[in-house]
Order: structure tokens, then C-alpha cells, then sequence
């Protein structure tokens, strides 16, 4: 995404491999060639963003690949998958979008089509300090999921609140979109930050997604997958980037991100009622696991599954896209999409 993430994990020498390692958001760091509104096509093998989201665009039939740019959200677009055009700035936080809490950077940024409207689900983080801080521990801040509405995918896009959508005390972050019954919900993550070992939750949206109904309720921790690594510092467990797809037998899965083995990795747990509220299982062996996550599933036009991904977890960040089998029981890579393979 831009170069706009806030960490990075990986293994580096002596260093544990769920190092988070915090860093100056797009808008201070020099702007990659390809972060430049191009004169003509792109291939996907020369853009670099991390935290990508692809929405097949059904009234268009065009895809739309958003990332973050630093208080922004850009976008590129491509009818193959293959060849895109952009990047397009497609929304730029306001300087009192919060009010007076000043927003840093935005993270995580995902695209959603929902009842003839279009939905961004941002995170949105700051530097302001919760009143509760501990010593030797990372900032407590003020950091959320937050959704803005358009009429369409190129915005502008408004917020329906001054804050975020999940509870504004609880530090969260890649909220994601599900709905279960007719009735919406919101997915996201509880940050480490702020209870060591994270958490993936879900609460219940308006109808127009303009607020939240209720109260969270915890999916699990991110200390529940076997090849999630805690970092010796802190202690932790991250969780990032849930994901989630219905599977042709009627289980619900759900990607994920942490850190494993081989740096930044993506995980998948299993509903077997199908349902949102679970219990879910963890499958012992990743999805992805050299250094890449914070996927996201999608259809083609076609109908093939497909996932993207950013790879490597660092400032070279690119996006990745895989062809993915729905066995029934998980999702599994058929093999990576690429200009000369697909």
C-alpha cells in the first residue's frame, strides 16, 4: 500500500519475528514511479502497494484496486486483472474528519458495493494518546475502523461519524465487510497494542452501514493459530486483515495475517456452521507463508476465486494475485496470476 504501512513484520538478524516496527507515513517518505498517475496501462508487476483490495466492479465490469497514499486512498483500474490505469486519488481525509484529533495516516484501505452504494472501510490512526499508557509498551492511541459512503467507486466519499464504527476505546484496525441473514456486520481486528494478544471481532451495521448496533463480540485470538509467532519483547500476538468467503460446501472461511515462521503470514480459520459467530478452528498450516499477507478473496467476472496479496512485508511491497481452489474444506493456491501466466 504506498509506502504508507505501520509496520513491518519480519526476521531480521537477532530480532523476533513478530517485530513491529512502526514507521512515517506515505506523505513523508519519496513517492515511487508507479505511485504516479501513468500515461497509459501498468502492468501489475511494476505497482508497489501493500494492503491491496480488488472490488469486481459488476455494473462496470471493471476491477478496482484501491491501497493507502499516505491520508489518502488511491486506484487503479483494469478490465484483465493484468494491465491497470492509475493511480487515481480517490478520497483525502479532511483535516477535521476527526474532529480535533488529527488524523496521521490511513491504513488498510477496503472497497465494498452493497445496495447500489459504494463503502470504504478505513483504518484511520493518530498519535492521540489514550490516558491509560504502560511503561516500556508501545503508544495506546486513538486508531480505528471507519466506513464513508459514495454513489460510486471513484468517489467522493463521505463519513457517516467523527469517530470510528467499533466502540472508540478499543484500539482497532482492518475492519472488513460481511453480511449474514440480510443483517451487515463488521469484522475487524482488536490491536495488540492494547491487549497483547490481538483479537478478531465482529459487530453488528445499520442497515446503511452508517453506525454500529451493540455491543463487539471476540472470533477468536491470535495466539489460537498454531503458526502464529509471539515476539519475544512484547509478548504479542498480531492479528491483521480478516478476510472472509463462502465456501461452495457451505463453511465459512476467513484469511487472516500474523507473523510465522518465514515473516508475515497468511492463516485461515474455518466455520463449520457457516456461520459468523463460529466456533472457529484454526488450520495448522498457512495459506501463504513467505513473507506477504493482508489478502483479500474475490470473484472474477468469470467466477474463478481468487486471492491478493502484498509481498514482501517491507518498503518494496507489491501487489500479488493467486488462483485459488474452494476445496469445500479450505482454500487452497492453484498457482500465481501473473502478465504471462493466467
Amino acid at each position: 500500500m504506498n509506502i504508507t504501512r505501520r509496520r513491518v513484520i519480519g526476521i531480521c538478524a537477532g530480532v523476533a519475528p513478530a517485530l513491529i516496527i512502526r514507521r512515517p507515513a506515505a506523505a513523508q517518505l519519496p513517492q515511487p514511479a508507479s505511485q504516479q498517475p501513468q500515461p497509459g496501462p501498468i502492468t501489475l508487476g511494476k505497482i508497489r502497494m501493500r494492503d491491496v483490495c480488488i472490488l469486481p466492479d459488476q455494473k462496470t465490469k471493471t476491477y478496482y484496486m484501491i491501497g493507502p497514499a499516505g491520508r489518502g486512498v488511491r486506484a487503479y483500474t483494469s478490465k484483465d486483472l493484468v494491465n491497470w490505469v492509475g493511480p487515481e486519488v480517490i478520497f483525502r481525509a479532511a483535516d477535521d474528519i476527526w474532529g480535533d484529533i488529527p488524523i496521521v495516516s490511513i491504513w488498510a484501505p477496503e472497497m465494498h458495493a452493497y445496495k447500489d452504494r459504494y463503502y470504504l472501510f478505513l483504518t484511520f490512526d493518530t498519535r492521540h494518546q489514550f490516558p491509560e499508557q504502560w511503561r516500556n509498551w508501545l503508544p495506546r492511541v486513538t486508531r480505528g475502523s471507519t466506513i464513508l459512503a459514495s454513489e460510486a467507486p471513484t468517489g467522493p466519499f463521505k463519513p457517516f461519524q467523527n469517530h470510528s464504527t467499533p466502540p472508540v476505546d478499543m484500539m482497532t484496525l482492518d475492519g472488513t465487510f460481511w453480511v449474514e441473514d440480510g443483517i451487515p456486520y463488521m469484522v475487524f481486528c482488536h490491536e495488540w497494542v492494547q491487549i497483547t494478544n490481538g483479537t478478531i471481532e465482529y459487530i453488528r451495521l445499520k442497515d446503511d452501514l452508517s453506525e454500529a448496533v451493540g455491543e463487539p463480540a471476540q472470533l477468536f485470538r491470535g495466539g489460537d493459530a498454531p503458526w502464529s509467532l509471539s515476539d519475544k519483547r512484547y509478548g504479542n500476538h498480531v492479528t491483521d486483515g480478516p478476510y472472509l468467503y463462502k465456501s461452495k460446501s457451505g463453511k465459512l472461511f476467513m484469511i487472516w495475517s500474523s507473523s510465522g515462521a518465514g515473516g508475515y503470514t497468511t492463516g485461515i480459520a474455518i466455520s463449520d456452521s457457516g456461520k459468523l459467530a463460529g466456533p472457529w478452528k484454526q488450520q495448522a498450516e498457512p495459506v501463504f507463508k513467505d513473507n506477504g499477507g493482508h489478502g483479500m478473496l474475490f470473484k472474477t467476472f468469470e467466477g474463478q476465486p481468487m486471492m491478493v496479496l502484498h509481498q514482501p512485508n517491507n518498503m518494496n511491497a507489491q501487489p500479488h494475485i493467486f488462483k485459488m481452489e474452494d476445496t469445500g474444506e479450505t482454500m487452497r493456491i492453484v498457482s500465481e496470476f501473473t502478465e504471462t501466466s493466467h
